[in-house]
């Protein structure tokens, strides 16, 4: 028997409620939040927009052993160019952690780049917690997030807008940011954090917003986060999914599956997710159509390493449910670059 899927089924109901009060506040708030935003996000005038992810810099200011991180983020940054920066956790192990924030940050804002962050489970182990953290990143200049959202688990969730080059008063491509925990929260279960049903309830509101606004058209967007989902496992291990890059130790997702793949799925506007956590990984796989990737280990010897470090670029073609990508390494060294949906 064919079902609709529950993202079709939301919208069109909504489509026979758009007067609904609660609707029309919900999207007012949005439009309220997104006017708080440091930056406007914009395509350029060739239709691209650029995103650098840095994840697990495990960054400790006056530290030698983080020199090489610093002199990644600047090589990057300078070669790239880019138009968005994405931070994707465990950025930050050292005390006093503001004082490493600053330095860190600083590289970004002296070049006027917006950028985003998302936490790992490491960055509220120093002397500051995520309430903390989030409160002083957020007031960064050419930040994009915000502290929090209110109901919402975790700190810094964002829907951020990239607007289109031809009307800049229009959403053309969307980046979500979560904060996907640190440590399992429920007793007799190990391991690490998940996105909860909070957060997973506050996307599909969002998304659910943007396709109304786009036409009933989900726009296409990316999502960023520090742990990855337990589907990363699954998809690498099924052969017949087209993969690029390594696989040098195992996924450490957490040991509960909170749905999160299956609501981007449903909602259909989610084209590919980016995370961190494990160092030695670094390779983006297809699965089901959604773009299961790590991004690059941008730190040095504070941590665990590769035999190199480097970090991800994307690239979002606007129009088009498509984005190119690559690693770029500290020694300028290019890798793993593929279009996608990669070709079969």
């Amino acid at each position: 028997m064919n079902q609709t899927p529950y993202g079709q089924i939301l919208t069109d109901n909504i489509k026979n409620k758009m007067m609904n009060k609660r609707w029309i506040i919900a999207a007012l708030c949005t439009l309220m939040a997104y006017g708080m935003h440091a930056q406007k996000l914009t395509f350029n005038k060739e239709g691209t927009f650029k995103i650098v992810q840095f994840t697990d810099i495990h960054y400790k200011d006056g530290n030698p052993k983080s020199d090489t991180a610093l002199l990644l983020i600047n090589r990057v940054l300078d070669k790239e160019k880019p138009d968005m920066v994405v931070f994707t956790g465990d950025i930050v192990t050292g005390k006093p952690a503001k004082e490493s924030w600053n330095a860190l940050t600083k590289l970004v804002i002296d070049r006027k780049i917006p950028f985003a962050v998302t936490l790992g489970n490491h960055d509220h182990e120093q002397d500051v917690t995520r309430e903390e953290i989030a409160h002083f990143v957020t007031a960064y200049p050419f930040n994009l997030n915000t502290p929090s959202v209110p109901g919402v688990p975790g700190v810094m969730n964002d829907v951020i807008p990239i607007y289109s080059s031809q009307n800049q008063l229009k959403a053309a491509a969307l980046i979500y940011c979560f904060d996907s925990g640190a440590y399992s929260t429920i007793d007799g279960v190990k391991g690490y954090g998940w996105i909860t049903s909070g957060q997973i309830n506050w996307y599909k509101a969002q998304s659910l917003q943007q396709t109304m606004l786009n036409n009933f058209n989900p726009l296409p967007a990316l999502a960023y986060f520090h742990i990855p989902l337990p589907e990363y496992l699954l998809a690498f291990n099924d052969e017949k999914n087209n993969r690029l890059g390594v696989r040098l130790e195992d996924e450490c997702a957490p040991e509960l599956n909170s749905g999160m793949f299956l609501a981007m799925r449903e909602m259909r506007d989610v084209m590919g997710t980016f995370v961190g956590h494990d160092h030695v990984n670094d390779y983006i796989v297809n699965y089901h159509g959604v773009a299961l990737a790590y991004g690059c280990f941008s730190g040095w010897k504070t941590t665990y390493t590769p035999q190199i470090n480097g970090a991800r670029v994307v690239v979002l073609n606007e129009g088009k449910r498509q984005f190119e990508t690559w690693l770029h390494l500290l020694d300028g060294t290019i890798q793993y670059r593929a279009t996608f949906p990669m070709s079969e």
